[in-house]
């Protein structure tokens, strides 16, 4: 016979169903009904939230990869100068593209147009485009601002499979950045 769960009782009773954790007294009986209600909870938010993100849009995934892929883009660049105005990065700055994500996705993920930029030269500037041009020649070299500047028209639909895997891989950039960072 099984002891009852309440460590104030801790008494030997007889099971009638399957899997019970305490036993019939009022006190036992209400702790093993919150049990279950507790485990009836917390299944459906599992339900609830695996629901949600089988669920999820495009466009809410494209705003998570967005998000991770910026996060990898700062920590990359962390310590650099401002690629448009050359300041030093320090406290804010934004992950600026040389091609707006905006006007090209097929480059929003690109990491060779994604750069450290102050906010003043990004927000304030609207990019600072020549400037960071003249920068992004320095970085990646004529051939690759040119390569970014070709494929400038070039359009993208990103799948809903394809943005996770996205989201996943930056997840694991920014963890391995991290783990560099701090060994």
């Amino acid at each position: 016979m099984p002891r009852c769960s309440n460590p104030e009782c801790r008494e030997k009773f007889e099971t009638k169903t399957f899997n019970r954790k305490y036993c019939y007294r009022d006190e036992c009986n209400n702790l093993e009904y919150e049990r279950l209600k507790a485990k009836a909870i917390k299944k459906a938010e599992q339900a609830k939230r695996k629901h949600k993100k089988d669920n999820e849009t495009v466009q809410d995934l494209m705003k998570k990869a967005q998000k991770v892929f910026n996060e990898f883009i700062r920590i990359r660049d962390k310590g650099k100068n401002c690629i448009s105005c050359l300041s030093e990065l320090k406290g804010k700055y934004d992950a600026g593209h040389y091609v707006s994500s905006g006007s090209c996705k097929a480059l929003t993920f690109n990491e060779r147009n994604v750069h450290g930029q102050c906010v003043h030269c990004n927000q304030h500037k609207h990019g600072n485009l020549i400037s960071y041009r003249e920068g992004l020649e320095e970085r990646i070299g004529i051939v690759w601002v040119q390569h970014l500047e070709v494929r400038r028209n070039e359009t993208a639909n990103y799948t809903r499979e394809e943005l996770r895997h996205l989201i996943n891989q930056y997840k694991q950039k920014v963890k391995d950045l991290k783990k560099g960072i701090t060994d």
